[in-house]
């Protein structure tokens, strides 16, 4: 199996690529229209990136057939491009948790201590006890999370530690009753049904949200009305899940505390130039959109890539994969025992083209000593009282059937 690396890749996860069999392209600096012509004369089937996008116009450059983010989220890559074309796209979900919830915590520390202004002050040879002495300190106060996913529950454990009281909200616990009585009784977190009950409690707001259509601009002016005057926000999720300007007269209005390790025009490569108002605000402190960048996360992410290729080579199936449908168009399954000979499913599918029925999904389940099998078929309508005669009378190795409606 020929595989790109379109991204910076740890060596080991390289070497464990090599291991499975895989040809490997490592070529980290390609992206746009260099990568668009890699993909169309390596024949690569299977593309491994980090940050870089991945466009529809690339997918049709190329033969690829799995698509695998190192990393978690997947809004750099046109799934529903991936999905037209069926191409798996998988990811490495929770193996940066740890790293981001560590920055999320070192960003209130940084905040409340005045940190990135206490070493400004010094290497300007300037000594001020006095005013960086003033601290409220992080003991006690209310941390609220907006998204209880991985990283959220690893910002929790984490404040914990520090005495901090917990209240969350995430769309899952707010339809979950049973989960939210057992984080109470477990772990003395508080669930709150909306998130503007979270923004209200918290001396520190956490955003932990993944970027989806529903959460695009979340944290908006209506929630951030709701914050305390004083309070930290901090953002180590997606840049687009905030609204700036909001942000922004909530900080001149209410004086908050900002830490950011994301922005919405930050540099796509390493290294360049930014300029974003956020960062010339007072009390705004950011980093490099790093979260996710510690050696511990980057080899744990490359095990888990090379886990989801060797999986894929050994079974045809891929873990984590997240374009597959949840429910399909599917109505009515027919479930077929046959004898286990050649040329019986193909009877039955030239039947069912026959009557202009699609095949959702099917699966045939192989008996003991391999005489006989049952296949489950999923259609997507009733098959024809005609259709259903044919099928039981014209193949003697067709043993029964049965039609159920889903």
């Amino acid at each position: 199996m020929k595989l790109l690396l379109a991204d910076k890749f740890e060596e080991s996860g390289i070497s464990g690529l090599r291991r499975l069999g895989c040809e490997v392209i490592y070529e980290p600096d390609l992206k746009d229209a260099a990568l668009t012509e890699r993909l169309r004369s390596s024949g690569a089937d299977v593309l491994v990136v980090r940050s870089t996008k991945v466009t529809e116009a690339m997918l049709d450059a190329g033969r690829l057939s799995l698509i695998v983010r190192a990393g978690a989220g997947v809004n750099t890559i046109d799934v529903a491009a991936a999905s037209r074309r069926g191409i798996y796209v998988s990811n490495c979900p929770g193996k940066n948790s740890v790293a981001v919830a560590e920055l999320a915590i070192g960003l209130m520390l940084a905040l409340d201590r005045r940190i990135p202004d206490n070493v400004a002050g010094l290497r300007l040879g300037v000594w001020n006890k006095k005013e960086f002495s003033k601290a409220q300190g992080l003991y006690g106060r209310t941390l609220g999370l907006l998204g209880f996913g991985n990283i959220g529950r690893e910002v929790a454990l984490r404040a914990r530690g520090f005495g901090m009281p917990i209240v969350v909200w995430s769309r899952r616990l707010a339809l979950d009753a049973a989960a939210r009585r057992l984080l109470a009784q477990e772990a003395g977190i508080e669930v709150a049904d909306t998130p503007e009950v979270v923004a209200a409690r918290a001396d520190v707001l956490s955003i932990h949200l993944a970027l989806t259509k529903e959460t695009r601009g979340f944290v908006n002016a209506d929630l951030l009305r709701h914050v305390k005057p004083g309070a930290m926000i901090i953002n180590t999720a997606r840049a687009e899940v905030m609204d700036d300007t909001a942000l922004a007269a909530a900080i001149a209005d209410k004086k908050l505390r900002v830490g950011l390790d994301v922005f919405a025009n930050e540099p796509s490569g390493a290294e360049g130039s930014i300029a974003d108002p956020i960062l010339a605000l007072p009390n705004v402190i950011g980093t490099h959109h790093i979260g996710a960048s510690t050696d511990q996360a980057q080899e744990a992410i490359a095990a888990e890539a090379v886990r989801i290729v060797g999986t894929y080579m050994a079974t045809g199936k891929v873990p984590n994969v997240v374009n597959l449908a949840t429910k399909t168009p599917a109505t009515h399954m027919l479930v077929v025992r046959h004898h286990d000979k050649p040329g019986v499913l193909a009877y039955v599918f030239e039947r069912l083209r026959d009557a202009n029925l699609n095949v959702q999904e099917t699966e045939n389940i192989i008996f003991d000593g391999a005489h006989a099998a049952i296949a489950r078929i999923n259609l997507d309508g009733e098959p024809p009282a005609a259709t259903m005669s044919t099928l039981q009378s014209g193949n003697a190795d067709i043993l029964s059937l049965q039609l159920v409606t889903l």
